[in-house]
């Protein structure tokens, strides 16, 4: 009986998390009209093509979804590698300052994003970025965050003693990074590559200001494009949702399996 009651609860936890992906698709699949109709349909339709077409015909969408794969890409690369070597540096290295320089760090996580959007476009203007894609991509190359978690996750999962062990081997530095602290690292860096993807891709503010042509606009810019009107298209709008969500479903399928071995690896070891 408890079994069953659990199960039931999954199903139900599962169906409302999945249910406004799939009311998404039905309204990509519908024409706008369809929508006004008392009760809103709630089997997919068969204007999904036509839907898409129509997407790629109103704005540069394919541009958009290019430049937006690049730009989370090349930051969750280079987050995920730099915050990795950092929090090694603060977990494990002992040098003068590191406690405060890791609270300098940290302490850069509780101003807002907002104030310092004046300076960070006076600053991309100066160095003639302004409306192209390294305006987007160098202020996101490292956050405070990507070192602070790496750092907490390092101090506790990776062992003294194993770094020891390696230095009596030989093992200068930088080969115990690539070759102890990186496998060890693994669960978190899958982890921390999402959630900067996640980040990065659903960005809009700063692209929206810094970001003036519509080649070179990310999703999220392009989104706002197929929304804005006298008239609504949802329709349209759901459409290019729909689109720009593909991506965020494919990265998740392709670290989820190392998400859920750190979460199991960390069962284990409790």
């Amino acid at each position: 009986m408890t079994r069953r009651l659990v199960y039931l609860t999954l199903t139900g936890v599962l169906m409302l998390t999945a249910f406004p992906l799939y009311f998404s698709v039905v309204v990509a699949s519908q024409d706008n009209s369809a929508l006004s109709h008392v009760p809103p349909p709630v089997l997919p339709g068969a204007n999904l093509i036509e839907n898409i077409k129509r997407v790629f015909e109103t704005v540069p969408f394919d541009q958009a979804l290019l430049n937006s794969l690049i730009v989370s890409g090349i930051n969750t690369a280079s987050v995920v590698l730099f915050s990795t070597l950092a929090g090694f540096a603060f977990a494990k290295l002992r040098f003068k300052g590191r406690t405060a320089l890791l609270l300098a760090v940290v302490g850069t996580m509780m101003v807002p994003m907002q104030l310092g959007i004046i300076p960070l476009f006076m600053l991309v203007t100066k160095l003639e970025w302004h409306d192209t894609l390294l305006a987007v991509t160098v202020p996101a190359l490292v956050n405070a965050f990507g070192v602070f978690f790496m750092t907490q996750y390092l101090s506790e999962a990776l062992p003294t003693e194993l770094l020891e062990a390696g230095r009596i081997d030989g093992a200068a530095t930088h080969r115990l990074f690539w070759h102890v602290v990186l496998p060890v690292a693994r669960p978190a860096a899958a982890v921390l590559g999402m959630l900067t993807f996640l980040n990065v891709w659903n960005d809009y503010l700063w692209p929206l200001v810094v970001l003036a042509s519509p080649e070179n606009q990310t999703v999220q810019v392009a989104l706002s494009q197929l929304r804005a009107g006298y008239v609504q298209d949802y329709s349209l709008a759901l459409t290019g949702t729909m689109l720009a969500t593909l991506p965020l479903l494919i990265v998740f399928g392709l670290l989820g399996k190392q998400l859920i071995g750190g979460i199991m690896q960390g069962a284990v070891k409790g």
